[in-house]
Protein backbone atom coordinates (compact mmCIF):
# COMPACT_ATOMS: atom_id res chain seq x y z
CA UNK A 1 0.00 0.00 0.00
CA UNK A 2 1.46 3.36 -1.05
CA UNK A 3 1.99 6.09 1.53
CA UNK A 4 -0.57 8.92 1.50
CA UNK A 5 1.23 11.36 3.80
CA UNK A 6 -1.55 11.03 6.38
CA UNK A 7 -0.19 8.03 8.23
CA UNK A 8 -1.00 6.30 10.49
CA UNK A 9 -3.94 5.01 8.51
CA UNK A 10 -7.06 3.19 9.73
CA UNK A 11 -6.85 4.61 13.26
CA UNK A 12 -9.08 7.01 15.17
CA UNK A 13 -7.63 10.52 15.46
CA UNK A 14 -9.43 12.98 17.76
CA UNK A 15 -10.71 16.28 16.37
CA UNK A 16 -12.68 17.47 19.39
CA UNK A 17 -14.90 15.95 22.07
CA UNK A 18 -16.95 13.06 20.57
CA UNK A 19 -15.57 13.46 17.05
CA UNK A 20 -12.69 11.68 15.27
CA UNK A 21 -11.28 11.28 11.77
CA UNK A 22 -9.91 8.14 10.14
CA UNK A 23 -7.37 8.59 7.35
CA UNK A 24 -7.68 5.71 4.92
CA UNK A 25 -5.78 4.30 1.99
CA UNK A 26 -5.75 6.22 -1.26
CA UNK A 27 -8.26 5.32 -3.97
CA UNK A 28 -6.94 5.39 -7.54
CA UNK A 29 -9.13 7.23 -10.04
CA UNK A 30 -7.64 7.16 -13.55
CA UNK A 31 -4.22 6.78 -11.97
CA UNK A 32 -4.63 9.66 -9.52
CA UNK A 33 -4.33 8.66 -5.83
CA UNK A 34 -7.18 10.25 -3.90
CA UNK A 35 -6.42 10.17 -0.18
CA UNK A 36 -9.55 9.29 1.80
CA UNK A 37 -10.93 10.31 5.17
CA UNK A 38 -13.86 9.16 7.29
CA UNK A 39 -15.43 11.02 10.20
CA UNK A 40 -16.84 9.38 13.33
CA UNK A 41 -19.20 11.15 15.72
CA UNK A 42 -20.39 9.74 19.03
CA UNK A 43 -24.01 10.78 19.51
CA UNK A 44 -25.35 11.74 22.91
CA UNK A 45 -26.79 8.24 23.44
CA UNK A 46 -23.38 6.67 22.71
CA UNK A 47 -24.19 5.49 19.19
CA UNK A 48 -21.54 6.03 16.51
CA UNK A 49 -22.25 7.88 13.26
CA UNK A 50 -19.73 7.21 10.48
CA UNK A 51 -19.37 9.53 7.49
CA UNK A 52 -17.78 8.23 4.25
CA UNK A 53 -16.32 5.02 5.71
CA UNK A 54 -12.74 4.06 4.79
CA UNK A 55 -11.37 0.47 4.92
CA UNK A 56 -12.34 -1.40 8.08
CA UNK A 57 -9.53 -3.31 9.77
CA UNK A 58 -9.82 -5.58 12.80
CA UNK A 59 -7.86 -3.12 14.94
CA UNK A 60 -10.12 -0.26 13.89
CA UNK A 61 -13.19 -2.36 14.62
CA UNK A 62 -11.85 -3.04 18.13
CA UNK A 63 -11.14 0.67 18.68
CA UNK A 64 -14.66 1.60 17.64
CA UNK A 65 -16.12 -0.99 20.01
CA UNK A 66 -14.50 0.87 22.90
CA UNK A 67 -16.43 4.02 21.95
CA UNK A 68 -19.85 2.54 21.34
CA UNK A 69 -21.99 0.66 18.83
CA UNK A 70 -21.80 1.68 15.17
CA UNK A 71 -25.41 2.58 14.36
CA UNK A 72 -25.25 4.91 11.34
CA UNK A 73 -23.29 4.61 8.08
CA UNK A 74 -23.42 7.65 5.80
CA UNK A 75 -22.67 7.88 2.06
CA UNK A 76 -22.68 11.70 1.76
CA UNK A 77 -22.61 11.81 -2.03
CA UNK A 78 -22.88 9.36 -4.90
CA UNK A 79 -19.12 8.78 -5.06
CA UNK A 80 -18.45 7.74 -1.46
CA UNK A 81 -19.90 4.27 -1.08
CA UNK A 82 -16.93 1.97 -1.74
CA UNK A 83 -16.53 0.60 1.80
CA UNK A 84 -20.18 0.69 2.86
CA UNK A 85 -20.72 -3.07 2.17
CA UNK A 86 -17.88 -4.22 4.46
CA UNK A 87 -19.02 -1.92 7.28
CA UNK A 88 -22.64 -3.02 6.85
CA UNK A 89 -21.55 -6.66 7.09
CA UNK A 90 -19.45 -5.96 10.20
CA UNK A 91 -22.20 -3.90 11.84
CA UNK A 92 -25.50 -5.47 10.75
CA UNK A 93 -27.53 -3.33 13.18
CA UNK A 94 -26.29 -0.09 11.60
CA UNK A 95 -28.65 1.97 9.48
CA UNK A 96 -27.44 3.08 6.06
CA UNK A 97 -28.07 6.67 4.98
CA UNK A 98 -27.24 7.89 1.47
CA UNK A 99 -27.29 10.86 -0.84
CA UNK A 100 -29.67 10.72 -3.83
CA UNK A 101 -28.35 8.68 -6.73
CA UNK A 102 -25.92 6.59 -4.68
CA UNK A 103 -27.42 3.10 -5.29
CA UNK A 104 -27.63 3.70 -9.04
CA UNK A 105 -24.00 4.74 -9.32
CA UNK A 106 -22.83 1.90 -7.09
CA UNK A 107 -24.72 -0.57 -9.28
CA UNK A 108 -22.91 0.75 -12.37
CA UNK A 109 -19.65 -0.19 -10.65
CA UNK A 110 -20.92 -3.63 -9.68
CA UNK A 111 -21.25 -2.80 -5.99
CA UNK A 112 -24.39 -3.80 -4.16
CA UNK A 113 -25.37 -1.59 -1.27
CA UNK A 114 -27.53 -2.55 1.71
CA UNK A 115 -31.07 -1.29 2.02
CA UNK A 116 -31.01 2.26 3.28
CA UNK A 117 -32.73 5.59 3.52
CA UNK A 118 -32.15 8.60 1.31
CA UNK A 119 -30.91 11.65 3.16
CA UNK A 120 -33.36 14.54 3.18
CA UNK A 121 -32.44 18.16 2.37
CA UNK A 122 -32.38 19.04 6.08
CA UNK A 123 -32.47 17.08 9.31
CA UNK A 124 -36.02 16.08 10.18
CA UNK A 125 -36.91 13.47 12.78
CA UNK A 126 -33.53 11.77 12.42
CA UNK A 127 -31.63 9.97 15.17
CA UNK A 128 -29.11 12.83 15.24
CA UNK A 129 -31.71 15.60 15.38
CA UNK A 130 -30.40 18.62 17.27
CA UNK A 131 -26.85 17.28 17.27
CA UNK A 132 -25.84 17.24 13.60
CA UNK A 133 -27.28 19.71 11.10
CA UNK A 134 -27.40 18.63 7.48
CA UNK A 135 -28.05 20.25 4.13
CA UNK A 136 -28.45 18.68 0.70
CA UNK A 137 -26.69 21.31 -1.39
CA UNK A 138 -28.83 22.51 -4.30
CA UNK A 139 -27.84 23.76 -7.71
CA UNK A 140 -26.64 20.64 -9.54
CA UNK A 141 -28.71 17.99 -11.27
CA UNK A 142 -25.89 15.46 -11.10
CA UNK A 143 -23.79 16.15 -7.98
CA UNK A 144 -25.82 15.47 -4.86
CA UNK A 145 -23.81 16.10 -1.71
CA UNK A 146 -25.03 16.46 1.86
CA UNK A 147 -23.02 18.77 4.11
CA UNK A 148 -23.06 18.20 7.88
CA UNK A 149 -22.36 20.29 10.97
CA UNK A 150 -21.61 18.78 14.37
CA UNK A 151 -23.01 21.43 16.66
CA UNK A 152 -21.21 20.56 19.89
CA UNK A 153 -17.74 20.86 18.32
CA UNK A 154 -18.69 23.44 15.65
CA UNK A 155 -17.27 21.10 12.98
CA UNK A 156 -18.42 21.22 9.37
CA UNK A 157 -18.00 18.01 7.35
CA UNK A 158 -17.75 18.21 3.55
CA UNK A 159 -16.89 15.55 1.01
CA UNK A 160 -16.07 16.79 -2.51
CA UNK A 161 -17.33 20.37 -2.35
CA UNK A 162 -13.78 21.31 -1.35
CA UNK A 163 -10.65 19.33 -2.20
CA UNK A 164 -7.28 20.50 -0.89
CA UNK A 165 -4.45 18.21 -1.98
CA UNK A 166 -1.02 18.76 -0.49
CA UNK A 167 1.14 18.45 -3.59
CA UNK A 168 4.26 17.51 -1.62
CA UNK A 169 2.46 14.31 -0.60
CA UNK A 170 1.59 13.37 -4.19
CA UNK A 171 3.72 11.66 -6.85
CA UNK A 172 5.40 14.27 -9.03
CA UNK A 173 3.42 13.10 -12.09
CA UNK A 174 0.14 14.00 -10.33
CA UNK A 175 1.05 17.51 -9.24
CA UNK A 176 0.25 19.30 -12.54
CA UNK A 177 -3.31 17.90 -12.41
CA UNK A 178 -3.82 19.43 -8.96
CA UNK A 179 -2.35 22.80 -9.95
CA UNK A 180 -4.33 23.00 -13.19
CA UNK A 181 -7.58 22.21 -11.38
CA UNK A 182 -6.88 24.70 -8.60
CA UNK A 183 -7.30 22.13 -5.84
CA UNK A 184 -3.89 22.22 -4.20
CA UNK A 185 -3.96 22.94 -0.47
CA UNK A 186 -2.73 26.52 -0.88
CA UNK A 187 -6.20 27.40 -2.24
CA UNK A 188 -8.42 24.31 -2.03
CA UNK A 189 -11.84 24.62 -3.61
CA UNK A 190 -14.53 22.75 -5.58
CA UNK A 191 -12.97 20.79 -8.47
CA UNK A 192 -13.98 22.25 -11.86
CA UNK A 193 -15.75 19.08 -13.04
CA UNK A 194 -18.03 19.27 -10.02
CA UNK A 195 -18.34 23.07 -9.92
CA UNK A 196 -19.48 23.17 -13.56
CA UNK A 197 -22.45 20.92 -12.77
CA UNK A 198 -23.89 23.61 -10.46
CA UNK A 199 -25.84 25.50 -13.11
CA UNK A 200 -28.21 27.13 -10.61
CA UNK A 201 -25.68 29.49 -9.06
CA UNK A 202 -28.26 31.25 -6.91
CA UNK A 203 -29.40 28.07 -5.18
CA UNK A 204 -25.79 26.92 -4.81
CA UNK A 205 -24.74 30.25 -3.30
CA UNK A 206 -27.71 30.31 -0.92
CA UNK A 207 -26.81 26.90 0.45
CA UNK A 208 -23.11 27.72 0.73
CA UNK A 209 -24.07 30.84 2.68
CA UNK A 210 -26.05 28.61 5.03
CA UNK A 211 -23.01 26.37 5.48
CA UNK A 212 -20.74 29.36 6.11
CA UNK A 213 -23.32 30.64 8.59
CA UNK A 214 -22.98 27.50 10.69
CA UNK A 215 -19.82 29.10 12.09
CA UNK A 216 -17.36 26.24 11.74
CA UNK A 217 -14.13 26.04 13.63
CA UNK A 218 -12.73 22.81 12.10
CA UNK A 219 -13.77 21.80 8.57
CA UNK A 220 -13.18 18.13 7.72
CA UNK A 221 -12.63 17.24 4.06
CA UNK A 222 -12.56 13.76 2.51
CA UNK A 223 -9.52 14.41 0.31
CA UNK A 224 -6.24 16.14 1.08
CA UNK A 225 -5.71 18.51 3.97
CA UNK A 226 -8.50 19.36 6.38
CA UNK A 227 -8.80 22.59 8.36
CA UNK A 228 -8.32 22.18 12.10
CA UNK A 229 -8.97 25.87 12.79
CA UNK A 230 -10.40 29.03 11.16
CA UNK A 231 -12.96 26.91 9.35
CA UNK A 232 -15.37 29.73 8.53
CA UNK A 233 -12.59 31.80 6.98
CA UNK A 234 -11.49 28.79 4.91
CA UNK A 235 -15.03 28.31 3.61
CA UNK A 236 -15.32 31.98 2.69
CA UNK A 237 -11.99 31.75 0.86
CA UNK A 238 -12.86 28.53 -0.99
CA UNK A 239 -16.23 29.87 -2.19
CA UNK A 240 -15.28 33.53 -2.59
CA UNK A 241 -16.03 33.68 -6.33
CA UNK A 242 -19.47 32.17 -5.79
CA UNK A 243 -20.34 34.41 -2.84
CA UNK A 244 -18.82 37.69 -4.06
CA UNK A 245 -21.73 38.76 -6.34
CA UNK A 246 -24.24 38.21 -3.52
CA UNK A 247 -22.08 40.14 -1.07
CA UNK A 248 -21.78 42.97 -3.59
CA UNK A 249 -25.56 43.05 -4.14
CA UNK A 250 -26.15 43.22 -0.38
CA UNK A 251 -23.61 46.01 0.00
CA UNK A 252 -25.30 48.01 -2.77
CA UNK A 253 -28.75 47.48 -1.21
CA UNK A 254 -27.44 48.58 2.17
CA UNK A 255 -25.87 51.69 0.64
CA UNK A 256 -29.10 52.61 -1.16
CA UNK A 257 -31.09 52.06 2.03
CA UNK A 258 -28.75 54.38 3.94
CA UNK A 259 -29.05 57.01 1.19
CA UNK A 260 -32.84 56.74 1.32
CA UNK A 261 -32.81 57.16 5.09
CA UNK A 262 -30.58 60.22 4.77
CA UNK A 263 -32.88 61.76 2.14
CA UNK A 264 -35.91 61.25 4.38
CA UNK A 265 -34.08 62.78 7.30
Amino acid sequence: MSATGYEPLDVLKPVADRIWIIDGAAVSVMGFPFSTRATVIQLENGDLWVHSPTPLTNDLKDALALLGPVRHLVAPNQFHFLHIPEWAEAFPEAQFWMAPGTPERAAKHGIGLPEGQELQPREAELPWDGQIAQLLVRGSRTHKEVAFFHKASATTILTDLIEAFETAKLPARCRPFVWLNGIDDSDGKTPPLIRWTFRDKQAFAEDIETIVGWGARPVILAHGRWYDRDGTAELERAFRKLLAPRQWDRAMRDMKARESDNDQA
